[in-house]
């Protein structure tokens, strides 16, 4: 991914998240806790579902693939973000855009079908009349390996095509970037050369990447309501509501910040606007996802506890 021979970019300046000086600090302790909870509490659900035999189950195989892509995905962007608290330039080479560029596109592809699998796994679970015994054909473990497969692939193919016709781009003007990592549009805006394919690229990919999904979750809860509301049993209702609450939450606030960041009306918002709005899916949402899973969620809760007595 070398620049093209007509672009002069070697380097890039990202502005960051603001340029007022009494906030740097605050801001920079703020987003180290964050990131200090988001790590802790993902590897946390990685470490206990990996040691804990009751928890492999195809549900929590998916929550581990979901907390390994949250671990990494703030990683992408955080620490470099926090740098831009405490110096006066935060410089990235141009490899380095490109390469944050990658993994952002990757891991926000791969997050979002991940999220759509759970969807699927709840609606087999609890709107499957035989289960167990049906479900644990349906979600075996080679079925549930082989939709993360196509879960990653999904992510390597968009995040290959995004960033190969990116690096394909000039960038000979300014090389300040007005954000507080490499994303797409700031990108884009900054390149001296046509953007057509980019956004067109961009609208179709992220377009696919966003509806087929978010019609997939809601056509899943709408079977898994209709089966509840046929549930009589007051405990039994609650217990298959209290299995998919966790994740309808998890889905709301990511699949509704990406939205809300790409798929707004042309010039809605200001860039300050678009930075405050992107906080959410690139450092609150890693950092909430395990907190939704583990303090709603029976089933961690307990498994925490016996690792904590060392049973």
């Amino acid at each position: 991914m070398a620049p093209a021979n007509d672009s002069f970019a070697t380097k890039f300046i990202l502005l960051g998240l603001t340029d007022q000086p009494d906030l740097q600090l605050p801001l920079f302790f703020l987003f180290l806790g964050m990131y200090m909870v988001t790590v802790l509490g993902n590897l946390g659900l990685i470490i206990l579902i990996w040691l804990n035999s009751h928890l492999h189950t195809p549900m929590y195989f998916f929550l581990f693939n979901l907390s390994f892509i949250d671990l990494c995905y703030s990683s992408v962007f955080t620490p470099k973000m926090m740098i831009n608290f405490i110096l006066k330039k935060n410089i990235i080479s141009y490899m380095g855009c490109m390469t944050q560029l990658y993994f952002f596109c990757f891991f926000v592809i791969s997050e979002i079908y991940v999220l759509t699998s759970m969807a699927y796994d709840r609606y087999v679970a609890i709107c499957n009349p035989l289960f167990p015994l049906l479900y644990n054909v349906i979600m075996s473990h080679r079925v549930c390996s082989i939709m993360m497969g196509v879960v990653y692939s999904l992510g390597l193919f968009g995040a290959t095509v995004h960033t190969t016709h990116m690096s394909m781009l000039s960038f000979c003007g300014s090389h300040v970037i007005s954000h507080y990592f490499c994303d797409i549009l700031p990108l884009l805006s900054l390149s001296c050369s046509s953007t057509h394919v980019n956004e067109i690229l961009l609208f179709i990919i992220g377009g696919v990447n966003t509806l087929a999904p978010t019609l997939a979750v809601l056509i899943s809860y709408a079977f898994i309501f209709s089966s509840i509301l046929h549930i009589y049993s007051i405990k039994g209702c609650s217990k298959a509501f209290g299995t998919c609450s966790s994740h309808l939450m998890a889905v709301v606030i990511f699949f509704g910040s990406i939205t809300f960041m790409y798929f707004k009306p042309p010039l809605s918002n200001t860039m300050e606007q678009e930075k405050v709005s992107s906080i959410f899916y690139t450092t609150v949402i890693p950092m909430l996802n395990p907190l939704i899973y583990s303090l709603r969620n029976k089933d961690v809760k307990n498994a925490l506890r016996k690792v904590l007595r060392g049973k």
